[in-house]
């Protein structure tokens, strides 16, 4: 590879604002902030949203929609609950 031409490729320390957890991965990525983990300092970059917190890997996606079809259910038949029928 030419010299001076390729960013340098490092570890990285990758913050989930959300949770607080932390994980390690490498990257070309450049930050002003760095994070001391197990004594060594790494460059941090902070994440607004990882797969620790997102809904679609958390669940909390399905329990959203599950949520709004009860809510659904419960309005459509509310009106036909205390209605009796004539024959």
């Amino acid at each position: 590879m030419k010299e001076g031409v390729h960013p340098e490729y490092r570890e990285v320390v990758f913050l989930d604002q959300q949770t607080g957890n932390t994980f390690i991965s490498r990257s070309t990525l450049n930050s002003r902030e760095t994070m001391e983990v197990d004594g060594k300092t790494y460059p941090l970059f902070k994440c607004d949203v990882t797969s620790e917190s997102h809904p679609f890997y958390t669940g909390a996606q399905t329990r959203i929609v599950e949520t709004g079809r009860v809510e659904k259910f419960r309005a459509r038949f509310a009106r036909t609950a205390g209605t009796v029928r004539k024959n």
